[in-house]
């Protein structure tokens, strides 16, 4: 219930040039030119993307509480005493295919509860660094008609959580040129070229039990005029920028299911020069499930 981008994207506060990344990207395709790998890749992926069309299907029903930590941090990476907290109430939509658009992607959608531990005021402004309140859910990616925009290898066994899974390593095939978007003080980095990431697989049934990412710098990006202010760097650097998404199973009652949903998501920006890191921490508690009649159904 994250946020994927293409490539690696960050966001950053002009006024501060603070960093974070805004979500992460994976997935895979084909393959072929491993003819030794020890796994069917091809019949993996299948598993996947069907896990995840279930997933979605499922998804819609759920809502949960999302609290998020922002942490600047000096230049050793030791966090700062203070930190912005925000809770959001959070679901997964997704809308039904149609003729003129037979995939549709799904959505994380946000409703902030919470600010620092208080009901927002209508005066507050969301900070640079605050998610969006609609965002793509991280994995959208895998959705069969996105895994041919990612190229993969196998990379070994391994165990998450006491589940038996498959790594796998993966790379945008796009290698376009880095591109910035500035919005209200805060730039999007997308660098596939940059972009590296791996994903655990459960081998059994083809649940995402774990997702890192990183991008490695260093970028250096000019703080465009219309984004600056009488505090703000005239020029910043992205070291680098590492992501990484947990999943764990979450058991409903009143008819029984157990569904892989996610626990938490790390984030952290490094940036270099006299420029502030960001350390930014998701967790995700508190499921509910909403079955027929309008019943909720706790996890």
């Amino acid at each position: 219930m994250l946020v994927p981008k293409g490539g690696a994207a960050l966001l950053a506060r002009a006024a501060t040039a603070m960093t974070a990344i805004a979500g992460v990207v994976v997935a895979v395709v084909s393959a072929a030119g491993q003819p030794n790998v020890p796994v069917d890749l091809p019949g993996l992926l299948t598993l996947i993307g069907e896990r995840v069309e279930a997933y979605y299907a499922r998804a819609q029903s759920i809502i949960c509480v999302e609290t998020l930590r922002v942490q600047r941090l000096s230049h050793s990476l030791v966090p700062e005493p203070h930190m912005r907290v925000l809770v959001y109430e959070l679901r997964v939509t997704r809308e039904a295919g149609t003729d003129a658009y037979p995939t549709p992607e799904a959505n994380v959608v946000r409703q902030l509860k919470t600010v620092n531990g208080r009901v927002p005021k209508p005066a507050d402004n969301p900070d640079c660094l605050d998610p969006y309140d609609v965002s793509l859910d991280p994995l959208t990616f895998l959705l069969p008609h996105n895994q041919r925009d990612y190229k993969f290898s196998f990379k070994g066994s391994s165990r998450v959580n006491k589940r038996s899974a498959v790594m796998l390593d993966y790379s945008p095939v796009s290698k376009a040129p880095m591109e910035a978007t500035w919005r209200d003080g805060c730039v999007s980095v997308d660098a596939p070229s940059r972009t590296t990431g791996r994903l655990w697989v459960d081998t059994a049934t083809g649940d995402i039990l774990r997702i890192d990412e990183q991008m490695q710098g260093p970028i250096d990006l000019d703080v465009p005029a219309p984004q600056r202010k009488p505090d703000t760097v005239p020029s910043l650097t992205l070291e680098r920028a590492a992501s990484s998404i947990r999943y764990k199973a979450v058991a409903f009652t009143d008819p029984d299911e157990l569904i892989m949903l996610p626990e938490s998501i790390e984030n952290l920006s490094v940036a270099g020069g006299t420029v502030a890191s960001i350390r930014m921490t998701h967790t995700f508690s508190g499921y509910q499930r909403f079955v027929t009649g309008g019943r909720i159904v706790q996890d």
